[in-house]
């Protein structure tokens, strides 16, 4: 599992784990994980300069770039997320 540590806008901090499940993507806040919920299906670029992918809780690499976009990501550790395959690459 990949843990990410960070921040909300608020100043609350959270640690969770990636799972790669989708019925529990993140473990370790709520607040983090109803984030991730609310993203859901919506396209997210998965680095500054893309590429856009659909968030699914089962796809390590869209809940990280919410993670990286909705909060302040402090520290990432654990194995790499996989990266989806993107159609015509």
């Amino acid at each position: 599992m990949f843990t990410v540590t960070g921040s909300f806008d608020d100043g609350a901090t959270y640690t969770v784990q990636i799972t790669g499940r989708a019925d529990r993507p993140v473990i370790g806040s709520y607040r983090a994980a109803a984030l991730v919920e609310l993203h859901q299906g919506e396209t997210i670029n998965l680095s500054p300069t893309g590429p856009r992918v659909a968030v699914a809780g089962d796809d390590d690499a869209s809940v990280l770039a919410v993670l990286r976009e909705y909060t302040n990501v402090l520290e990432e550790s654990g194995p790499v997320p996989r990266r989806p395959r993107v159609p015509g690459s």
